[in-house]
């Protein structure tokens, strides 16, 4: 019976920890997200095909697709840069190839949010 029980927790233990994500990209809070996207210094970067960016994206952002982020890494050292896209997915993946390269680089998870918190500011 010890020994079931053993397994059991053992097993829960293994696959509450194999099921934890981890964030590549900065832990921030929200007021810390707000001044980064508000701050002059930052360059916006909407990580979705030009099509998507055309129909509409957050003030003064640039498009750079997902396909392209790899191909503009040298351009985007020494910069605070925010990406963003639809729902977070392909930022997330553009996060962990900007932070592998050493750039400076915070999640702004979907284009709404992101013209969002601008609009807050007004």
């Amino acid at each position: 019976m010890r020994s079931k029980i053993f397994g059991f927790a053992l097993t829960a233990a293994f696959l509450l920890t194999a099921c934890k994500t981890t964030s590549t990209a900065q832990n921030t809070s929200k007021s810390t997200i707000r001044e980064i996207i508000n701050s002059s210094d930052v360059t916006l970067i909407d990580v979705r095909i030009p099509d998507q960016y055309q129909e509409g994206t957050a003030k003064n952002a640039v498009n750079i697709p997902l396909a392209d982020i790899q191909n503009n890494i040298d351009a985007l050292k020494g910069k605070k840069v925010v990406v963003f896209c639809n729902k977070g997915i392909q930022a997330d993946q553009a996060v962990e190839i900007l932070k592998k390269n050493g750039v400076d680089v915070y999640d702004g998870t979907s284009w709404k949010n992101v013209k969002a918190i601008q609009d807050e500011k007004l």
